[in-house]
């Protein structure tokens, strides 16, 4: 049997045969005789890369660099057996820069890895793969291919390979050598090319770090695995590579830290940097409710789509000044290709006073000594080219023009000079977006387009073109829509960019998700009761699965950024309609430029809120089924729930992580809860159990009476309670909950629903309530918190660390919940 081949990896390849012959657009392969013996086929296979952001994947890997090879097998007389493959060259799994899908948000990366992070130097040049073909010789390979390439005096796979021969050489060793190791290993060697004489990127290498840099090493298997970056390192020493640098730190706090004073300097260790790979492991596997498109899905997924245990890489990639320059190399060769004229660049590559600035120099530069950029397109004179032009830049003359070119921007205050704006509400579902912007309509005559009245199956384009069409006809358009990802402010962004004579602004109305996630959903969720009917779309109904619309919106809300907008009114969610209406009016005066509307205008725009009904509406099916269930003698129930719990509106982590700091707590309970933070372990939803569906058959009436607590609309009963103790073992941490009670005072009132239900509430279950702040590993259930509680109550302490609160109240609604 060869080393490293196994039944999971050949039947691997064997899918993406017939994956390919079924969609060869979404994967297709390239074969290859392998250099170092030519009798030996190698397949290179490649993916669309667009389907990498797809949950779930349609791949059976995600494997970016793939190699392959059929295994010659003996017959028996004229028996077929099936074929056999081997993985030849295993590249990582495709990772992504932050933001730039769901699962890699910061909050997203933080719930689902855990320590260290291993934050490796982002290399500037082509990727490399070494590995061994058969126990005495290599295969070295680029992304997709290997040997010569056709229109190419020398591929990237042959200068990796000369490099390597040169590494070899010095240390007096052999291909063979090497291949010994790699075979014996079944490893993967991965390299970046960074050699300017052969193609020139973004970042210019001075001699000594011109060659191979190492920075990974792979198993050759179906899963991702890779080595720790000492064994890379050692490696690398052992085998002449460049080292990558790296730096361990132990929170995601502190790779932000980190990125964010390296991004700032532009370098790190006195070198350019453009940004950091980051290394680290999954720690939860998706869930089933993880099924959507991480692009344009109406499902996204804030989880990774690698399996619990598995490697995980993702990016923080510097925008300036790398953007820029990628953008000078880019237009240069558009002018080259396409013709000198400006006219020919796309838009989104004019937006800096510095390109600007650049395409007229470089036009005038190419006009005048078209023969130094003859090369230009296949990677050579990039560097010096803009070197030549940054020198010119600190020019007498090219500071006069740069200012000149700046001050086109301006206006007379010294602020950014903008024609249009596009108002841009980031929220959920609830916050009042909608609202505001009726009522803004009314006051300033602003345009108005929804995304909930577009209803086709890809409604994103639809709703961005109504959105461009209406600001070509008015100065100000309220794009009403949650905007609630990074992609839906970055296509507002892209669609308007360029379009006319000056920028269009971008403003958001901010409504930040910044109170607990059981408050913020108690007072959205209340408003879209409230409402009604009166939505497109999203409607309460006596099952209230509008509540699970609600949470998956703050699950992957993606934060605002300044950056993204170029001004930002932050909102109040807890506001009321005036409130919110006069907050915003305020803002856009103030930013706009605009009179302040009469009091009698403003009174006016929040009564046409009142009256406001949206265009169209979707067919309500839930309500057309809930009829037909209803006629059938309601077979269905409308709550579908796992267990009833108290969803108190309180903050965690900022609760415990202050009380942890006091002298008195326990070493033990003060380094569990920093390994369940550093681990993203801390239970991001808090909940509060009050019965479960596992003991209906000795506690239905409590079940019932929660089902009818739940299904009271519009406004269910608000409850109160006490955190008391802090219990930790080694396996789970928990908060007990004392003085459950009905919430006096509150906007529900102590309705007769809610005091009967604390009146009936068991003494053994007020015994057992409790919080589960969190577990050691995913292997340990978090119903042992229940069972410590428990415990404690009797008085069994042994082995537990306790530490008591100063009595923190709380609020919560009593709900029926699945998660």
């Amino acid at each position: 049997m060869i080393p490293g081949f196994s039944v999971e990896d050949s039947d691997l390849v064997a899918s993406l045969y017939a994956l390919s012959a079924k969609s060869p657009k979404l994967v297709r392969s390239s074969t290859y005789a392998a250099p170092a013996d030519p009798s030996i086929q190698i397949t290179s296979w490649k993916m669309n890369e667009f389907k990498y952001y797809d949950i779930p994947s349609p791949f059976p890997t995600l494997a970016r660099g793939l190699f392959t090879r059929e295994l010659k097998q003996e017959t028996d007389g004229e028996t077929s057996k099936p074929k056999k493959y081997q993985i030849v060259v295993r590249g990582y799994d495709k990772f992504f820069n932050i933001g730039e899908v769901p699962w890699t948000n910061w909050a997203s990366i933080e719930e689902h890895t855990a320590p260290p992070y291993v934050l490796t130097l982002k290399s500037n040049g082509c990727i490399i793969f070494i590995a061994a073909l058969t126990p005495d010789k290599l295969v070295i390979t680029s992304k997709h291919s290997l040997g010569p390439v056709q229109g190419q005096e020398v591929s990237h796979a042959e200068a990796g390979e000369r490099w390597l021969r040169r590494y070899l050489e010095k240390l007096g060793k052999t291909e063979a050598d090497l291949a010994a190791v790699l075979w014996e290993k079944n490893w993967t060697a991965i390299a970046e090319l960074c050699d300017d004489s052969f193609e020139e990127h973004v970042l210019a290498y001075p001699p000594e770090k011109t060659g191979l840099h190492l920075h990974g090493l792979n198993v050759r298997s179906k899963d991702f695995i890779t080595m720790p970056q000492e064994v890379v390192d050692a490696f690398a020493e052992e085998w002449g590579f460049i080292k990558t640098l790296s730096k361990i730190v132990n929170s995601i706090k502190e790779v932000k830290d980190f990125t964010t004073a390296c991004a700032e300097k532009g370098e790190w260790n006195g070198e350019p940097v453009e940004g950091f790979v980051v290394r680290t492991i999954v720690t939860e596997p998706p869930t089933a409710a993880n099924t959507g498109k991480a692009k344009g899905g109406t499902q996204e997924s804030t989880r990774s789509p690698y399996k619990a245990g598995s490697s995980f890489f993702f990016k923080v990639k510097f925008d300036e000044p790398y953007m820029m320059y990628r953008d000078w190399r880019e237009v240069t060769k558009t002018l080259l290709s396409k013709g000198l004229s400006s006219s020919n660049l796309p838009r989104s590559k004019m937006k800096r006073a510095e390109t600007k600035l650049y395409v007229s120099w470089v036009i005038k530069e190419i006009q005048r000594n078209r023969e130094a950029f003859k090369d230009y397109n296949k990677g050579k004179g990039i560097i010096a080219t803009r070197e030549r032009f940054l020198e010119w830049l600190k020019s007498k003359e090219g500071m006069k023009d740069l200012e000149e070119e700046e001050t086109k921007e301006v206006d007379e205050d010294g602020k950014k000079s903008f024609g249009k704006t596009v108002i841009v509400p980031v929220a959920i579902p609830g916050c009042g977006k909608t609202a505001v912007a009726v009522a803004l309509s009314h006051i300033f005559g602003f345009a108005h387009t929804q995304s909930d009245d577009v209803h086709v199956k890809k409604a994103a384009p639809v709703f961005i073109k109504n959105v461009v069409d209406l600001l070509d006809k008015n100065d100000v358009v309220i794009a009403d829509k949650n905007n609630h990802l990074i992609q839906h402010r970055k296509q507002l962004r892209e669609a308007t960019e360029g379009r006319y004579s000056k920028p269009v602004r971008l403003l958001a109305l901010n409504w930040s998700l910044d109170k607990p996630p059981a408050m913020i959903h108690r007072i959205c969720g209340d408003r879209v009761e409230q409402r009604g009917d009166n939505h497109q779309t999203l409607r309460a109904d006596t099952s209230k699965s509008h509540e699970e619309v609600i949470w998956m919106f703050i699950n992957t809300t993606e934060e605002l950024t300044a950056s993204e907008v170029d001004d930002i009114i932050e909102m109040e969610i807890e506001e009321n309609l005036e409130q919110a209406v006069r907050r915003a009016v305020k803002g856009v005066v103030k930013i706009l430029g605009l009179e302040m509307p009469s009091e009698e205008k403003t009174q006016e725009g929040i009564e046409a809120v009142t009256w406001y009904e949206p265009k169209t509406k979707k067919p309500d099916e839930k309500k057309k089924e809930s009829k037909k269930d209803k006629g059938n003698g309601g077979a269905k129930s409308a709550i579908d729930a796992r267990y009833f719990g108290l969803l108190p509106e309180v903050d965690l982590l900022e609760l415990l992580d202050g009380r942890m700091q006091h002298d008195d707590v326990h070493k033990d309970m003060r380094d569990f809860w920093a390994k369940l933070k550093a681990e993203g372990r801390v239970t991001k939803r808090p909940h509060v159990t009050i019965v479960h569906k596992n003991s209906l058959d000795t506690e239905k009436p409590l079940w019932d009476r929660c089902v009818a607590l739940h299904s009271i609309t519009p406004s269910p009963p608000l409850f109160k309670g006490r955190l008391k103790t802090v219990l930790c073992n080694d396996r789970v941490m928990a908060l007990t909950v004392e003085n459950f009670d009905l919430a006096q005072g509150s906007p529900d009132g102590p309705n007769q629903e809610g005091a009967e239900f604390v009146c009936k509430l068991p003494l053994e279950v007020r015994q057992r309530l409790h919080i589960t702040v969190g577990t050691k590993t995913t292997n340990i259930q978090p119903v042992e918190a229940k069972a410590l509680v428990e415990e404690y109550r009797k008085g069994v302490t042994d082995g537990v660390k306790v530490l008591e609160l100063d009595g923190v109240e709380f609020k919560g609604r009593v709900k029926g919940l699945n998660g």
